[in-house]
């Protein structure tokens, strides 16, 4: 795992991409207590119950509820791809495994408090991720991220793919 850090905040996107990127690095917690406990990488139905939540908490905050739904979708898959990742590097090599991974209980929680204030800073930004400006916000705001929370380059990928429905409108040529 890359150390933590925060994001320069002053990009109009940065911290939700920073959001996105603080909770796909709950993905290495998350993998190790599946690794430890035997258990699947992907639980569909407690992401069909959380994107359910998500999309009620959408409704709620005056955003469509599909593009909620969409972008938390894209989420997921990058985690889970994460996970993925690092249950290969612990088969190929068993003895790198954490011995004592952390609760799933209080990344579950961790993941919760993310997936609000990625809600709400989408609704902050509604307008701006309507618009044309958004892809070079959006590339902006990528760039940040990595750059201070120093990612590994599969996080980076995996941020890439975890906001890739963010903007609505094509950019301008």
């Amino acid at each position: 795992m890359t150390p933590q850090a925060r994001a320069d905040t002053s990009g109009a996107l940065t911290a939700l991409v920073d959001a996105a990127a603080e909770r796909l690095e709950i993905a290495e917690p998350v993998a190790a207590f599946k690794w430890a406990a035997h258990v699947a990488i992907e639980d569909p139905a407690r992401v069909e119950q959380e994107l359910a939540i998500l999309r009620e908490d959408a409704v709620s905050s005056h955003v469509d509820p599909d593009y909620v739904a969409r972008v938390f979708q894209d989420q997921v898959n990058a985690t889970e791809a994460l996970e993925y990742q690092r249950f290969a590097d612990w088969k190929l090599d068993p003895a790198s495994a954490p011995a004592a991974p952390a609760d799933l209980a209080t990344s579950r929680a961790a993941i919760d408090a993310l997936n609000t204030k990625i809600l709400s800073q989408i609704s902050l930004k509604w307008s701006l991720l309507n618009s044309p400006l958004c892809a070079d916000e959006l590339s902006a705001a990528t760039a940040t991220a990595i750059r201070v929370r120093r990612l590994e380059d599969r996080y980076g990928r995996a941020l890439t793919a975890a906001t890739r429905s963010y903007c609505q409108v094509p950019p301008q040529s």
